[in-house]
């Protein structure tokens, strides 16, 4: 009697949670995105949003709480429901380099990993004018003038000076890092000559190389991509598993159910793939790259600790 009282109590609980599944979700999302407005992070996951609200047949909130790289939005996003009804648009810097540099409140067990949605990778270029072209010569002449060439990023300790320093510790090259706010900034001090290299974003700079000015011999991906056809890809030197992109996820709350989870992250799987999102992406440089659930928290822990050690070799 004992056992099939525990059946039936099995029975009732799976009957309960599948039509709350089915009706999920029952009224509005709000999604926090930890930047402000116009940005890519922004913009990115409000063109988002619009295609999952037609999937999902509820609306999508807007919530941005920039501040502290990340830091702000994601500290106060960890204290979330953990219902479906929460949830977080962010780049990866908030959860695997910004922790390298400043107190948190957060680490990667506070969110439960959705999806990811796309990627880019970053770009070191020079002046048209610059003794090299390729990234095999570019290397080559850092290596051989150690200390001599500066090169802007986005912030001590950000994303652009690791992926950057990644590549450089493994060759064994000393180059100065001059951090600025941003992307913009350290386009407008490379452009006048306050430093050798821009360190950033390919769509801020792709407009100087296509007029000229300015040259990309590298980009911070394995492989090359299609906006930089004359930049080395870090496979061709031999450097592919010092990889380092920017991309984005969704994620949840700590302790999601996991068929929320699942639900979600085929959702935004569709959206991501949709052909207006896929060429959205394309003005931005950025490709759809989805990696759902336990393999996006993997991927998280992977870079998360990759950074820690170059963090550590530059003493932040």
């Amino acid at each position: 009697m004992m056992i099939k009282t525990t059946l039936l109590g099995l029975s009732a609980a799976a009957a309960l949670a599948a039509p709350a599944l089915a009706e999920y979700p029952e009224r509005t999302i709000e999604l926090t995105i930890p930047a402000g407005a116009g940005g890519g992070t922004d913009t990115s996951a409000r063109k988002l949003a619009i295609l999952l609200e037609e999937k999902l047949g509820t609306s999508i909130a807007i919530l941005n709480v920039g501040g502290g790289g990340g830091s702000v939005g994601a500290s106060q996003f960890m204290q979330a429901n953990a219902d479906g009804y929460s949830l977080f648009a962010t780049w990866n810097s908030p959860l695997t380099t910004v922790p390298q540099v400043q107190n948190v409140a957060y680490s990667l067990d506070s969110f439960t990993p959705i999806a990811s949605t796309s990627q880019t990778a970053y770009t070191l270029c020079v002046k048209s004018d610059f003794p090299a072209t390729t990234g095999e010569e570019f290397l080559a002449e850092l290596e051989a003038n150690p200390g001599k060439y500066t090169y802007g990023n986005d912030g001590i300790g950000g994303t652009m000076q690791l992926a950057a320093e990644r590549v450089f510790q493994a060759k064994g090259i000393e180059a100065i890092a001059i951090p600025f706010g941003g992307a913009g900034e350290t386009l407008q001090n490379f452009l006048g000559g306050h430093v050798d290299i821009y360190g950033g974003s390919i769509s801020t700079v792709l407009p100087y190389v296509e007029n000229g000015e300015a040259k990309c011999p590298l980009v911070t991906s394995a492989s090359g991509v299609p906006a930089l056809p004359g930049a080395s890809g870090l496979e061709v030197l031999g450097l592919d598993d010092k990889e380092t992109l920017l991309w984005r996820a969704i994620l949840g709350p700590k302790g999601l159910d996991q068929a929320i989870v699942d639900r979600l992250a085929d959702m935004i799987d569709e959206a991501v793939n949709d052909p207006t999102y896929v060429e959205f992406l394309a003005t931005k440089g950025e490709v759809p790259n989805v990696v759902k659930g336990e393999d996006l928290g993997k991927r998280l822990q992977g870079e998360y600790d990759a950074l820690a050690e170059v963090s550590k070799n530059l003493g932040l």
